[in-house]
């Protein structure tokens, strides 16, 4: 079988090529690139093109395809959808409340690494890409100047408390990291479920790396601020390394449904269509189970699968998905006793 995929392809091209057109521009003709982050710039460059690439590829499944054509045209039907957007949002991946109903240790877990992760995301790319620099006045070599794009936005004293939380937000985030990575840690050596179903490259590799990414990156800051730069060398490569590892990593593993979750946001809006549209009925029991929309593109995604669930002696009449999940269950069992002569 051919696995090369030729959209998959153009779409991680035109991602690659857009961090490096965004690097060039934002950064003012390189003017204000940082040469020594060189590596972590190449290792962002790959890490889109891979992420781009399996984004296509698995945009193009037909269940995907469907969840995606279904949610932007249910979320253009109406104006108020884009508030609607902005609360769900937040909800969703700002407080994580979908994993609130389960336990407040398992939301503290994933608040803790969501934040961490969004933090040092938020922060470390606009740095590589030369978008943020900072320099000093010419006349007070104490007061920091923070540059965007080229442009100043702020200044502050080195000795004040803005220039402590500004130099140490890395530093944060790796705190927050390493808080989620421990109550993961827990999870997955005393939850039965989980150790169960867990595999090394799924589960305990991401885990592994975001490990060695925080506190390497914490560790740099103890280096320069109290053993006078010891080791600050060694431990700047392993922290490279790990960064890039964990940037290639991304879109192979686990760690694909950071780039997959904001699908759930258009699953949000087919969701209220379907509840508010009409319904399907089952033609055995006449129970309202689903969404007619809902059961109508199940059964074209099926037919794009390959999988006829047609009747036999009904064909194109009666569909397997036209009958509930109870009666399903139930032919199944007559069936099984037909077989059998009862």
């Amino acid at each position: 079988m051919n696995h090369f995929d030729r959209a998959g392809f153009r779409a991680g091209t035109l991602a690659a090529l857009a961090v490096i057109a965004l690097t060039y521009a934002g950064s003012r003709q390189l003017m204000y690139f940082d040469w020594v982050l060189m590596p972590y710039a190449i290792g962002t460059v790959f890490a889109s093109f891979a992420v781009a690439y399996r984004f296509a590829v698995w945009a193009q499944r037909p269940p995907t395809l469907m969840y995606l054509k279904r949610g932007w045209q249910t979320f253009l039907r109406r104006e108020k959808n884009a508030l609607l957007l902005g609360t769900r949002f937040v909800e969703n991946f700002v407080l994580q409340k979908f994993i609130a109903g389960r336990s407040a240790e398992r939301w503290l877990m994933h608040a803790c690494l969501s934040w961490g992760g969004m933090l040092a995301f938020a922060l470390t790319f606009p740095l590589v890409f030369g978008w943020i620099h900072f320099e000093t006045l010419a006349n007070n070599a104490e007061i920091y100047r923070v540059f965007l794009f080229g442009f100043p936005v702020e200044e502050f004293s080195i000795h004040s408390i803005r220039a402590f939380v500004h130099f140490n937000l890395l530093n944060l985030s790796a705190i927050l990291m390493l808080a989620g990575l421990t109550l993961s840690i827990k999870f997955r050596v005393s939850d039965r479920g989980e150790i169960a179903i867990q595999s090394f490259a799924d589960d305990v590799l991401p885990l592994l790396l975001l490990f060695t990414v925080s506190i390497s990156g914490l560790t740099l800051s103890i280096s320069s601020h109290f053993l006078a730069g010891y080791g600050f060398q060694f431990i700047a490569i392993a922290h490279a390394s790990s960064v890039i590892g964990l940037l290639l990593y991304l879109p192979f593993g686990k760690l694909f449904h950071i780039v997959q979750r904001p699908l759930s946001l258009g699953v949000s809006f087919y969701r209220d269509a379907g509840q508010t549209g009409p319904r399907a009925f089952c033609r055995r029991c006449g129970a309202d189970y689903a969404s007619q929309m809902h059961v109508d593109d199940l059964k074209t995604v099926l037919d794009k699968l390959g999988f006829n669930f047609r009747f036999a002696a009904l064909e194109g009449q009666l569909h397997y998905q036209d009958v509930c999940p109870v009666c399903r269950r139930r032919l199944f069992v007559l069936n099984q006793g037909r077989a059998v002569g009862r």
